[in-house]
């Protein structure tokens, strides 16, 4: 069992993850009903990769199997929605990878043998995770035998689910290896030439400063340049790629939020002067909280400065009794009382060490019990607690320094440690339990004696009450039941003067921010028509999500490839601007150098001044003072010195250029150079062979349908 945590622990980089289970049955249930093969096929279809169709059943399976895996991995038995994400996301991820790169390997050959998989598991040559999971505490060298006797367990000496963990992780190592060895191909099939190293070398090597004039594009005014339809419509044929868009909705919606009304506001401070006296009464305060209050009884010691200002004055400095009470008093959207549950003088710090014994099963327990008092006694006979610490205590960290833990304060420890550190006298020994085992505490020494107490606060929260969950449903369903298309929703929402909001999300989105659970409003948004008013599965127009009521409507709706013309008209019409005024300031560049020999009679020609940038080279990303200009790099480093260049067209104006030095520095190692491309093309393959493929196959994502 041990092994099994340890594996969940290492192979966290390898484990994939993937959907909830609850909604199988329903979409199932649904969706089987009626309607030929082939349409049943379609209704079910999750996706499609390649040409091939992933059905949701199988999908489904792959899923749960991975979240079952993910649970194991973070020792959990449920997982929230966010979770559920990842895992399906890593499911769809694993399914492209397998249909992608599937015929690829088995073009190529390339397969992991039964032979190398032994190697990888248990042989020669172990794999990082198998080598981690495997490790001789002792030692910290991989132990073999180990992995052999827990292989031969597997078929009938652990449980079914680790089992299915573990032949997970072994696929998992045979997927990476398999990936390794196609990139090691393609990576080996890349050569860097003797030109290509020195030309980089050379480059890199060569430092340039230059003087240089530039003219702004926002110099130009608007009305200096002429832009017509045909010129937009030219730019955009021949930019089809910089307007390529995903699939999006955008909705504009009302939100009605839930909120404590006035009447619920004196219902919770009625209950809570009702309740006073029996609190004043009860001689067991902490069971009286934690039955009838929102907020259970906080087991926690405080000085004057921790409290609230007006609970610290009446304790304090009105010197309250024990058991006196104070309230009720508004504390935000509550109403509380407050109780003086008890009042001492105690250190506000102490010094302590501790010996602790790790227990993981009830056998444990009892032996480390026996154990603790064993050691308990020695110790009170005058044995060496560090001694005693360094030989017995599995907190290695304070281990090493005779189980010393210096000074800590109240609430720095879990509570029973604190405790027992705190009531101890000086150099006693106590044996308390936690959730890390038996701890046998020492306190040492112990601070000043200041006065503390523990407060019991009744609380009663003020929330909506049905009532107030009814009216304000009323409010949502008025609005929506009136303005039934988008004219009467914006007409209602002037009229009323109401606020409108506005979201935009894609297809497998789940978030808007300030909603609560906004997977259904999204759905619904996918499902309706532009204008349209969006409705649940019920139907209905106004969505619940969380404390919030929603109408909303559908604006726009925004299919994935090339966005339209007309809908991207506007950006179409900045660029072609821009290149406009970038011809006009060329034309005017190249007047001033007709009739001027050297930079400063250009900059006066063109009114402006000569500036100046230094250590520049072929590899520099940016230029101080101008910003990303990767033309006025490349012209500067092939510059000669002292020659004026031509008008630059750069991304923010245009520049005229002139280098004034150039440097060479040691000699260029053309040989290092030559390795270090080699090795970015090597990483290139690593993160763009996979890309490559991918997009030169058809994939259509269909899981916002189901999830």
């Amino acid at each position: 069992m041990a092994t099994l945590q340890k594996i969940r622990t290492k192979a966290g980089l390898l484990v994939a993850i993937v959907i909830g289970v609850s909604l199988a049955a329903f979409i199932l249930g649904d969706m089987l009903q009626g309607g030929s093969s082939m349409f049943q096929r379609n209704r079910l279809e999750v996706g499609v990769i390649d040409g091939e169709s992933i059905q949701y059943p199988e999908f489904q399976k792959r899923v749960e199997e991975l979240g079952e895996i993910f649970k194991q991995n973070y020792q959990t038995n449920q997982l929230d929605d966010n979770a559920w994400t990842q895992v399906r996301d890593q499911a769809w991820q694993t399914s492209i990878g397998e249909i992608v790169m599937g015929d690829v390997y088995e073009k190529l050959g390339i397969e992991i043998s039964s032979e190398e998989l032994f190697d990888m598991l248990q042989g020669s040559n172990p794999h990082q995770i198998v080598q981690q999971i495997f490790r001789n505490p002792e030692t910290g060298q991989f132990d073999r035998a180990s992995v052999v006797g827990f292989l031969k367990k597997l078929e009938t000496g652990v449980a079914q689910d680790q089992r299915a963990y573990w032949l997970n992780l072994e696929k998992q190592i045979e997927d990476e290896r398999t990936q390794s060895k196609y990139v090691n191909m393609v990576a080996k099939g890349l050569y860097v030439t003797n030109e290509q190293a020195q030309a980089s070398a050379t480059a890199g090597n060569k430092t340039v400063n230059f003087d240089y004039v530039t003219l702004a594009h926002s110099s130009v005014a608007n009305d200096k340049v002429t832009v017509t339809e045909k010129d937009l419509k030219a730019y955009y044929n021949a930019h089809q790629d910089d307007y390529k868009q995903e699939k999006s909705r955008r909705i504009e919606y009302l939100t009605y939020a839930v909120t404590p009304s006035d009447a619920d506001y004196k219902n919770a401070e009625k209950w809570i002067n009702d309740i006073k006296s029996d609190f004043e009464k009860t001689e067991d305060n902490v069971q009286f909280v934690n039955s009838n209050s929102d907020v259970n009884f906080e087991n926690v010691w405080n000085k004057k400065d921790d409290l609230p200002e007006n609970i610290g004055n009446w304790i304090f400095d009105e010197k309250a009794e024990v058991n006196a009470v104070y309230g009720p008093y508004a504390d935000g959207d509550a109403f509380t009382l407050a109780k003086l549950h008890k009042s001492e003088m105690m250190p506000d710090s102490v010094e302590a060490r501790h010996i602790l014994l790790q227990v993981t099963t009830q056998a444990e327990l009892a032996a480390a019990q026996l154990l603790a008092d064993s050691l308990k006694t020695a110790i009170e006979n005058g044995a060496d607690f560090a001694k005693l610490a360094r030989e017995n205590s599995t907190d290695q960290g304070s281990a090493i320094n005779g189980g010393d833990l210096g000074w800590f304060r109240r609430n720095q420890m879990v509570k029973p440690f604190e405790e027992a550190a705190f009531n101890n006298t000086t150099d006693s020994v106590t044996i308390v339990g936690t959730q890390f085992g038996l701890h046998l505490i020492q306190t040492t020494k112990r601070g000043k004696l200041t006065p503390q107490v523990q407060v019991a606060y009744l609380t009663r929260n003020v929330v909506p009450s049905t009532k107030t969950y009814q009216d304000t449903y009323a409010k949502a369903s008025k609005f929506a039941g009136e303005n039934t298309t988008k004219e009467a929703f914006d007409a209602a929402v002037t009229a009323e003067n109401l606020t409108k909001r506005v979201a935009n999300f894609g297809e497998n989105d789940r978030q808007i921010v300030g909603l609560e659970n906004a997977r259904p409003l999204i759905k619904a948004a996918y499902e309706a028509e532009v204008n349209g008013i969006l409705q649940t599965t019920q139907e209905s127009p106004i969505f619940e999500l969380g404390d919030n009521f929603v109408v909303a409507v559908l604006t726009q709706a925004i299919d994935e490839g090339v966005a339209a013309f007309e809908d991207v008209k506007a950006r179409v019409e900045l660029a072609v601007v821009k290149e406009k005024k970038a011809e006009y300031l060329v034309e005017k560049a190249n007047a001033a150098l007709s009739g001027n020999s050297d930079l400063t009679s250009i900059a006066t020609a063109l009114e402006t001044e000569v500036q100046s940038a230094n250590n520049i080279n072929f590899n520099s990303f940016s230029i101080p003072g101008i910003g990303l200009e990767p033309a006025v790099i490349g012209t500067v480093s092939a510059l000669e010195v002292d020659k004026i260049s031509k008008p630059i067209a750069g991304n923010n104006g245009v520049f005229v250029v002139m280098v004034t030095s150039e440097s060479e520095g040691a000699g260029a190692n053309v040989t290092a150079e030559k390795m270090r491309l080699a090795q970015t093309n090597g990483y290139r393959v690593a993160s763009q062979a996979f890309q490559a493929h991918r997009n030169s196959v058809e994939i259509e994502d269909k899981r916002a349908k189901f999830y």
